[in-house]
C-alpha cells in the first residue's frame, strides 16, 4: 500500500479542508506553489510529479477502491452514463479513452487522466489511486495493454452474458 495514500486517507478522514484544498492546486499550473506545503507535509518530494499528481486527484475525487485499474475505472463511467455500444460507432467514453491511451507520459497523460477522474466523481465511480499511482509512474505499452483489455474484455463479457 502506498505510504501517501495512507496519509492522504488521514487528512481525508480529519476532514481537513484545507490541505485538500491546497493539493488540488497542484493540477493547476499557476498555482502549484500553493499545494508544496501540504506536499511537503504529506512527505512527497515537490519533483516527483506523478505522487504530487495523485494526491491532487485524491483531493478532488476521494472515493477510491482498492481492486482493479483505471481501465476498470472508465468502464464503471461508460457504463454508469448508461452508453451503448454500436458495432461500427464507439461510445463518447470508448473514444476518450483511447485518447487517453495514446497520451505521451507527462502534462499530456495528467490532463487526460483528470478528465476522467472528474468524470468518475461526477458519477460517483471510485478510482483504484495506488494502482494508479503505480501505473502513471511506470506508463508503458504494458500498462495500456492492461488498462485496455480490462476496458474491453468486460464489454465482451457483458454482450456474451446478454446473448445467454
Amino acid at each position: 500500500m502506498s505510504n501517501l495514500l495512507t496519509r492522504l486517507r488521514s487528512y481525508n478522514k480529519k476532514d481537513d479542508r484545507g490541505i485538500m484544498a491546497n493539493l488540488r492546486c497542484i493540477l493547476v499550473d499557476n498555482k502549484k506553489h500553493r499545494a508544496w506545503p501540504a506536499l511537503n507535509r504529506l512527505g512527497v518530494d515537490i519533483k516527483d510529479d506523478v505522487s504530487a499528481f495523485v494526491a491532487g486527484l485524491f483531493a478532488t475525487h476521494h472515493e477510491e477502491i482498492s481492486i482493479g485499474n483505471f481501465g476498470n475505472t472508465c468502464k464503471a463511467i461508460e457504463q454508469s452514463k448508461g452508453e451503448t455500444r454500436s458495432d461500427n460507432k464507439l461510445t463518447p467514453t470508448e473514444r476518450r479513452f483511447q485518447h487517453l491511451l495514446t497520451a505521451k507520459k507527462g502534462h499530456e497523460l495528467r490532463e487526460r487522466v483528470l478528465r476522467m477522474v472528474l468524470m468518475a466523481k461526477s458519477k460517483g465511480v471510485p478510482v483504484n489511486y495506488v494502482q494508479l499511482e503505480t501505473d502513471l509512474k511506470f506508463w508503458n505499452d504494458h500498462i495500456k495493454t492492461e488498462w485496455a483489455t480490462d476496458f474491453w474484455a468486460q464489454n465482451a463479457n457483458l454482450d456474451t452474458k446478454e446473448d445467454i
